[in-house]
């Protein structure tokens, strides 16, 4: 059976966008950060995003741009599975995409039950607070940035149920950032 990841940067007041939808204050250009992303690159699995952030990432990644300015991670990114969950797009055209247009909160049960490599949610705040509320996320992985936003979109709005959780692993990084590990409590 897959498990279900989280990975997902948040600012200290609990915003992964602020309120114009923006998530550029979440990328400090670091050498320790940016090795630990281009090792978490290498460790496989498929990635899984909602409509927006496939659309950042698929304009991202592929460019020239982002595989000189990081090799590692857009090779990573290029190559990996992905898919992306999404009842407007009308087709995926970033490499290995699969789009799944309906009952995502049962298709994310049937991939789960699937042997294979783990899949893991990058940003895509809709789908992270779905997968809560049906309990289908296996763990949390919440980069803490030394920001307050003020306000903007958390990535569990709409969650109505308690999630127990408990911390498994923590990480502190020279730039402020705080990565901390979640499992939940089943």
């Amino acid at each position: 059976m897959r498990k279900l990841f989280v990975f997902n940067s948040i600012s200290l007041d609990g915003y992964f966008t602020d309120a114009k939808g923006d998530m550029s204050w979440a990328h400090k250009n670091d050498p320790e950060f940016n090795e630990f992303t281009a090792e978490n690159a290498k460790q496989g699995g498929i990635l899984v995003f909602g409509r927006v952030t496939y659309d950042l990432m698929n304009g991202f990644w592929p460019t020239e741009a982002a595989q000189q300015m990081f090799p590692d991670v857009a090779k990573g990114m290029n190559e990996a599975e992905k898919i992306v969950f999404s009842k407007s797009l009308e087709r995926a055209t970033w490499n290995n995409t699969r789009l799944i247009k309906d009952n995502i909160v049962e298709e994310m049960r049937k991939l789960k039950e699937e042997p294979g490599d783990g899949m893991v949610i990058m940003g895509s705040g809709t789908i992270v607070s779905q997968f809560t509320e049906a309990g289908l996320i296996d763990e949390y992985q919440v980069l803490i940035n030394p920001i307050v936003l003020g306000s903007g979109r958390t990535m569990f709005a709409g969650v109505k149920s308690k999630v127990n959780l408990n911390r498994t692993n923590f990480r502190t990084f020279r730039n402020g950032n705080v990565l901390a590990t979640y499992e939940l409590v089943k």
